[in-house]
């Protein structure tokens, strides 16, 4: 059916409401609101689901892979925004790792430089502790980093891995986050999400191992040093910059060229 059928037999099913506001926030763009239209008969989406999402941009966001499980775990709009608020892949280039190391060493970097792993996480986080204990049924169980996450309103619990990712550590996360939202989490709190932090994945391996996984999970990579294109961006901006600042005479310039 072409692109103006559909938008045609969507408009017949829709509340008058979720189309004025289509109409008001996209005017003729018509695969945005083919996409908002057909997100809204599949979910089932009211309008407060709808703001959410246009809000988030949803529709540029749609092709994007998502190493989580977060939309078959999480309330509608909670997922949207897990999935705004958590990325793919983080930079841990602040820690100046260059040689390999051990996941505990990973982990005191990160706790030492806690303030630049914060940003890098980006805004809302508040970091709990390291080694957390959770004790229950007579035995211990420790969570690698613990969180709290202002604007989703949970608890978010981090598993650091040196290595590549395991679907083996899909259920070790699983248990831990049953664990925190039967001992730490508060009233009025949402369900504890969690993230495995690994250098590398697979993201086939990923989406297998989280496909019938009870708890919000999600999956990132890191990289421990700056990417060559970012950096080579970086020293090439800081040139541009002293060059206005301290503009060299005109004899330099001949030398130099």
């Amino acid at each position: 059916m072409a692109k103006t059928g559909k938008l045609r037999q969507a408009v017949a099913v829709l509340p008058w409401g979720h189309i004025l506001t289509l109409m008001r926030k996209f005017g003729e763009d018509d695969n945005a609101i083919l996409y908002y239209m057909q997100e809204i008969t599949s979910k089932g989406w009211n309008r407060e689901v709808l703001s959410s999402a246009i809000s988030l941009n949803m529709h540029k966001r749609k092709n994007e892979s998502s190493d989580n499980n977060f939309e078959q775990t999480l309330p509608t709009t909670q997922a949207m925004f897990a999935n705004e608020v958590f990325r793919s892949s983080y930079n841990l280039g602040f820690l100046g790792i260059k040689d390999p190391i051990l996941e505990t060493e990973l982990e005191n970097r990160l706790v030492e430089k806690v303030k630049q792993f914060l940003l890098e996480l980006g805004k809302g986080f508040t970091y709990i502790g390291n080694q957390y204990v959770l004790e229950y049924n007579g035995k211990r169980s420790i969570v690698d980093m613990l969180f709290f996450h202002r604007g989703l309103h949970c608890l978010v619990a981090i598993d650091l891995k040196i290595g590549e990712f395991k679907p083996e550590y899909a259920g070790k996360m699983n248990y831990y986050l049953s664990l925190l939202d039967r001992l730490e989490r508060r009233e009025g709190e949402n369900r504890s999400i969690g993230i495995i932090l690994c250098a590398e994945k697979d993201r086939v391996e990923v989406k297998l191992a989280l496909e019938d996984m009870g708890k919000p999970i999600g999956v990132a990579d890191y990289q421990l040093i700056v990417p060559q294109e970012e950096l080579k961006k970086v020293v090439a901006e800081e040139v541009e910059a002293f060059g206005k600042d301290f503009p060299l005479p005109a004899e330099s310039e001949e030398y130099l060229r």
